[in-house]
C-alpha cells in the first residue's frame, strides 16, 4: 500500500512501539523491508522525529551478538539515502570491520563503500581504511569486497596492494583473482604504459584453476597484447577451457572468441599452429559445437598442416562407422565428408589419401552421406586425372554394394563417363549384369511367380492328418507345400530390386551408361565381331529392361520419358554415328566441367569478398598513432570490453543508431492511445532475442489523483507476459514509466493489446477503463538470412508441411529489383547464385532461405517474369511459394511479404 502511495501516518508509531523491540530474526528482516520503503520525510524534507528512534534501534543491532542480525543491518544500511540517520551509526559500522565472523566484515566493507560514495563527508578516510583492513585480512569474500572498493573509490591504494603481493595473486581464490583482472585491464586500457608491469600476472591467472578467471584473463591478454606469444597462449588457454568444460553452452561461447582471434589478420597465423589442439574439441558428442570447430579449422588448415589434418579426419570418420548409430552420427559423417571435400579441393595432394576411405561410405545406409562423397568423387575424377584409374577401380570394387537408388544412378553415371580402358568397360558391364540377375528379366520373374522350384525356394512338409472316408477306413494326407522365403525382396539383385520398385529413372541412367561404354569399346577395339558382340549384349540390356517396364511385373509401370530415353539409346547404338559420339562422349564431360568451373569460381569470390572485409586497409595519408604519444583522454576513446559485456548481458547493447534515422529510438514508439484520453500512453519496444521489454509511458491528462492506475496487458500468439505490471498512482498532470517483460517462444507475428484501468481520487464512480491500440511484434527481429545446400533445401521443402503462396502484387517493373526488394524485406538469403540470374529473358526463379533465432527454417521460391505483350512498363508478375515447419511462422513471413511488395516512393 505504501508502495502505491496511500499514506498511513499512525503506522509509524505503533510499529516502533510494539514491533521493533521484538527480537525474532524473522521479523526483523521483514522489517528491514518496511524501513526501506516507508517514507522518511515530512513533505517539507526534514528528517521525521520517530526516525531517531529507529537510528538508535539499528545502532543496537549493529552491536548486537548475532552475525545474522548485524550482517542484514549492515545490508539494509547500503540502501539508506539520508545522511542524517547514517551519521551517528558510523563508529558501529566502523567496530564491524573487526568482527570474528567474515559474513558481517564484508557486508561492513560494502556499507562502508556505498556511504563513501554517497556521503564522503561522513567517512572521508574510508580507502585508508580499507587498505589497512585489506591487507590485514585473511578471508576471500571479504578481500574481494574490499578491493572491489578501493578500485572504484581509490585506483591506486588498489594497484600498490597488487604491487605488494603480485607474486601471490595464483594462490588467492578465484573471486578475488577476477577482480584483479577487472583492475588490470582498466589500468591498462586507461594507461598502456602499465602494461609491462602487470602483464607477467595476467599469463600467470591463465594457469588458475577457476575457468572463469582462465577465460578473462585469456580475453584480457589479447586486449593487452598482439605479440605471438600473448595470443598463442590465450588461444591454448580457450582450447583447455573448451575441452575441460562439460556445458555445451561454455563451449560454443569461447568457440566463439577463438573465431573472433582468427578474423584479425595478423592472428591467424599463429592460430595456424594451434589446428591440431582445435580438433581435439571433436571429441565433445554436440553437433553444433563439432560444426563450428571443422569450420575453424578448414579455415585455418594451410600446407604445413593439412597432411595431419586429413589423418585425424579420416579417423573420426572411420570412428563414425564403428560407433552405434545415433541420430547425429550421420550428420557428424556428413560434416567430416565436407571438411575432406574442401581439403581436397584446396590441397590436391591430399586427394589421393582421402579418396579410398570415403569410397567405402558409398554404400552406407545414410543416402546424405554417401550422397555428399559421391559429389566429392564426381569433383575429384574431374579435375585430377592422375586419380582417375585410382577412383574407377575403387568404384567397381563398391558398386555391388551400394544401397540406395541415387547413389547407384551416380555411380553408373562416373563409370559409363570415365571408364577409358577395356577391361574397365568390361567390368562395368560385368558389375552391371551381376547387378541385373537373369535376363530375360520377364521370363525369370514369371517362372518364380509360377512356383517352379528354384534352389531359394523351400520345401516343408506339414504335419500328418489321418480322414475317415466314406466307407469308414483311414486315409492318410501329407501336407507337401513350397514356399518362397520371407526374405524374397532383399535376395534381388539390386538393380533388379529397384526396377521391379517401379524406379525406371535409375533405367534410363543406366541405358546413357551403356551407350557411352559401348561407342568408346567401338573406338578401342578393332575386332568387328567382339564390337557387334558388345553392342549387342549392351542393346538386351535395354530391352529386357523396356519388356519389365510394360509388363504388370513393377509396382510403378515406366513413364513415357523413361522409354523415350532408353529408346534414343537403342537407335543410337543401332546407327553409331560420329556425331552422336561426340554427344555422349565429349559433351556431357564438358558440362561437368563448366558446372565445376563456375562453382569455383563463385567459391573464390565469396573468398575474396570475406578477406577484403578483414584486411584492414590504411591510407597512405591516413595518420599514424604512437602509443607512447597517445593522450590519456584519447586512450579512453577505445571501447571498455567490461562495459561491452555488461550491456549485452543486460540487453542493452549500444547501436550506433544516430547513423541511421531509421534504425532510431524513436522509431520505435508506438502510441497507445489519443491526445485527448484522460490518460495519455505510448510504449517503447525493445526487443531483445528472447524477450520484449515494453517500456511504456503514461500521462495523467486530468486535474484529479489516479489511483491504482494499472496496465493490463494481454498477449496474442506465441508470446507470454512474464509479470503483471503492479499498480501506482499518478498525481495530476503526473507521469511515470511502467517496463513489462514478454517473452517469445516462436518466431511469428505476435500482438500485444490491453488497457489501463483506474480509480479518480475521492469519485463514488466505477473503475475507469481506456482501451489501447494494439502492439504487433515484427517477425523480422527473429529472422537471420542463412544459407543451406541445394539438397538440403530441397529436403527441407519435401519434409515442411506447411506451404503458403502468395501472389505478386507490384509497381516495381524490374525482375532483378523486385528480388532484392523481397530480400531486404524479409532478411532472407539467395540461394540461387548470381551466374544463375544474370542476363534478361523476362522469367526469374529463386530460392531463399533464412533461420530463425529459435533455430526455425523458413524455405521460399520466387517465380516472377515480366509480361512483354503488356509494354516496357508493366509490373512484375508472379507467386511467391513460402514452406516452413510451424504454420506460424509461413503465414507470418506472407503478412511481411504481402505488407512490403510495393515499392514506396521516397
Amino acid at each position: 500500500m505504501i508502495l502505491n502511495g496511500e499514506k498511513l501516518p499512525g503506522l509509524l508509531m505503533t510499529i516502533i512501539r510494539f514491533v521493533l523491540p521484538l527480537q525474532d530474526h524473522t521479523i526483523k528482516k521483514l522489517l528491514l523491508v518496511f524501513w526501506e520503503i516507508v517514507p522518511k520525510t515530512t513533505p517539507d524534507g526534514k528528517l521525521l522525529q520517530e526516525m531517531i528512534l529507529v537510528c538508535d534501534a539499528y545502532r543496537k543491532d549493529l552491536q548486537h551478538p548475532n552475525e545474522f542480525i548485524r550482517g542484514s543491518t549492515l545490508r539494509f544500511l547500503c540502501k539508506l539515502k539520508e545522511a542524517e540517520l547514517l551519521e551517528p551509526l558510523m563508529p558501529a559500522i566502523r567496530a564491524c570491520l573487526e568482527h570474528r565472523h567474515s559474513y558481517v566484515r564484508r557486508n561492513a566493507v560494502l556499507a562502508i563503500y556505498t556511504i563513501y560514495r554517497n556521503f564522503e563527508h561522513l567517512i572521508p578516510d574510508a580507502p585508508e581504511l580499507i587498505h589497512d583492513f585489506l591487507v590485514n585480512e585473511k578471508d576471500a569474500s571479504c578481500k574481494r569486497n574490499a578491493f572491489m572498493m578501493l578500485i572504484h573509490a581509490d585506483q591506486d591504494r588498489a594497484l600498490d596492494y597488487l604491487s605488494t603481493c603480485i607474486d601471490q595473486v595464483q594462490t588467492f581464490g578465484d573471486i578475488l583473482q577476477l577482480v584483479i583482472v577487472e583492475l588490470i585491464y582498466k589500468v591498462c586500457h586507461a594507461n598502456p604504459s602499465e602494461r609491462a608491469r602487470f602483464i607477467r600476472c595476467i599469463y600467470n591467472l591463465l594457469q588458475s584453476s577457476s575457468p572463469a578467471v582462465k577465460y578473462e584473463a585469456a580475453g584480457t591478454l589479447v586486449t593487452l597484447s598482439s605479440a605471438p606469444t600473448a595470443i598463442k597462449a590465450a588461444a591454448q588457454c580457450y582450447i583447455d577451457l573448451i575441452i575441460k568444460e562439460s556445458d555445451n553452452n561454455v563451449k560454443l561461447i569461447v568457440l566463439d572468441r577463438l573465431i573472433e582471434l582468427k578474423e584479425h589478420p595478423a592472428h591467424e597465423r599463429v592460430l595456424q599452429d594451434l589446428v591440431m589442439d582445435i580438433l581435439r574439441v571433436l571429441s565433445t558428442p554436440d553437433l553444433e559445437v563439432r560444426k563450428k570447430t571443422l569450420q575453424l579449422a578448414l579455415d585455418l588448415v594451410s600446407s604445413r598442416n593439412v597432411e595431419e589434418l586429413v589423418i585425424v579426419l579420416k579417423k573420426e570418420v572411420i570412428k563414425t562407422n564403428n560407433v552405434t548409430e545415433h541420430e547425429d552420427t550421420d550428420k557428424y559423417r556428413q560434416l567430416l565428408v565436407r571438411t575432406l571435400h574442401s581439403c581436397s579441393v584446396r590441397f590436391p595432394d591430399m586427394a589421393a589419401n582421402v579418396i579410398p576411405v570415403l569410397m567405402e561410405f558409398l554404400s552406407d545406409n545414410n543416402e546424405a552421406a554417401a550422397a555428399d562423397v559421391l559429389e566429392f568423387v564426381r569433383e575429384a575424377i574431374q579435375r585430377f586425372d592422375n586419380l582417375r584409374l585410382l577412383i574407377v577401380e575403387k568404384m567397381l570394387e563398391v558398386f555391388h554394394a551400394i544401397k540406395t537408388v541415387k547413389i547407384y544412378r551416380g555411380a553408373l553415371w562416373i563409370l559409363g563417363e570415365y571408364c577409358s580402358t577395356k577391361e574397365d568397360i568390361q567390368s562395368v558391364m560385368t558389375e552391371v549384369r551381376r547387378s541385373l540377375g537373369e535376363i530375360p528379366i520377364v521370363e525369370s520373374e514369371i517362372k518364380k511367380e509360377a512356383g517352379d522350384l528354384k534352389p531359394e525356394e523351400e520345401v516343408t512338409v506339414g504335419p500328418t492328418q489321418k480322414l475317415v472316408t466314406e466307407m469308414g477306413t483311414y486315409a492318410t494326407q501329407s501336407a507337401l507345400s513350397s514356399s518362397r522365403p520371407a526374405k524374397k525382396e532383399e535376395d534381388r539383385p539390386p538393380l533388379r530390386g529397384f526396377l521391379l520398385d517401379g524406379d525406371f529413372f535409375v533405367a534410363a541412367s543406366l541405358a546413357t551408361t551403356l551407350t557411352k561404354i559401348a561407342l568408346r569399346y567401338v573406338a578401342l577395339v578393332q575386332e568387328k565381331k567382339k564390337q557387334n558382340s558388345f553392342i549387342a549384349e549392351a542393346m538386351l540390356l535395354m530391352a529386357t529392361i523396356l519388356h519389365v517396364g510394360k509388363s504388370s511385373l513393377p509396382k510403378k509401370p515406366i513413364t513415357d520419358d523413361d522409354v523415350d530415353r532408353i529408346s534414343l539409346c537403342l537407335k543410337v547404338l543401332s546407327e553409331c554415328s560420329p556425331l552422336m559420339n561426340d554427344i555422349f562422349n565429349k559433351e556431357c564431360r564438358q558440362s561437368l566441367s563448366h558446372m565445376l568451373s563456375a562453382k569455383l569460381e563463385e567459391e573464390k569470390l565469396s573468398q575474396k569478398k570475406e578477406s577484403e572485409k578483414r584486411n584492414v586497409t590504411v591510407q597512405p595519408d591516413d595518420p599514424i598513432s604512437f602509443m607512447q604519444l597517445t593522450a590519456k583522454n584519447e586512450m579512453n576513446s577505445k571501447e571498455d570490453q567490461f562495459q561491452l559485456s555488461l550491456l549485452a548481458a543486460m540487453g542493452t547493447t549500444q547501436r550506433k543508431e544516430a547513423a541511421d534515422p531509421l534504425a532510431s529510438k524513436l522509431n520505435k514508439v508506438t502510441q497507445l492511445t489519443g491526445f485527448s484520453d484522460p490518460v495519455y500512453a505510448e510504449a517503447y519496444v525493445h526487443v531483445n532475442q528472447y524477450d520484449i521489454v515494453l517500456d511504456v509511458l503514461v500521462v495523467n491528462q486530468t486535474s484529479d489523483t489516479l489511483q491504482n492506475c494499472t496496465l493490463e496487458l494481454a498477449t496474442l500468439g506465441d508470446l507470454k507476459l512474464v509479470e503483471k505490471p503492479s499498480p501506482l498512482t499518478l498525481a495530476p498532470h503526473d507521469f511515470a514509466n511502467i517496463k513489462a517483460n514478454v517473452k517469445v517462444a516462436s518466431t511469428e507475428n505476435g500482438i500485444i493489446f490491453g488497457n489501463i484501468v483506474y480509480d479518480v481520487s475521492g469519485a463514488a464512480s466505477d473503475r475507469n477503463c481506456v482501451v489501447l491500440s494494439d502492439i504487433h511484434i515484427d517477425i523480422m527481429d527473429y529472422i537471420q538470412p542463412a544459407s543451406c545446400t541445394d539438397a538440403e533445401f530441397r529436403q527441407m521443402w519435401a519434409e515442411f508441411e506447411w506451404e503458403n503462396k502468395v501472389t505478386v502484387n507490384t509497381n516495381i517493373i524490374d525482375l532483378n529489383e523486385y528480388l532484392q526488394h523481397i530480400l531486404k524485406s524479409t532478411n532472407m538469403k539467395c540461394l540461387t547464385p548470381e551466374k544463375a540470374l544474370s542476363g534478361y529473358c523476362g522469367f526469374m526463379a529463386a530460392n531463399l532461405y533464412a533461420r530463425s533465432i529459435f533455430g526455425e527454417d523458413a524455405l521460399a521460391n520466387v517465380s516472377i517474369e515480366k509480361p512483354i505483350h503488356l509494354g516496357p512498363d508493366a509490373s512484375v508478375t508472379g507467386h511467391i511459394r513460402i514452406r516452413a515447419k510451424s504454420q506460424g511462422m509461413a503465414l507470418s513471413l506472407g503478412d511481411k511479404i504481402n505488407l512490403s511488395q510495393k515499392k514506396t516512393s521516397l
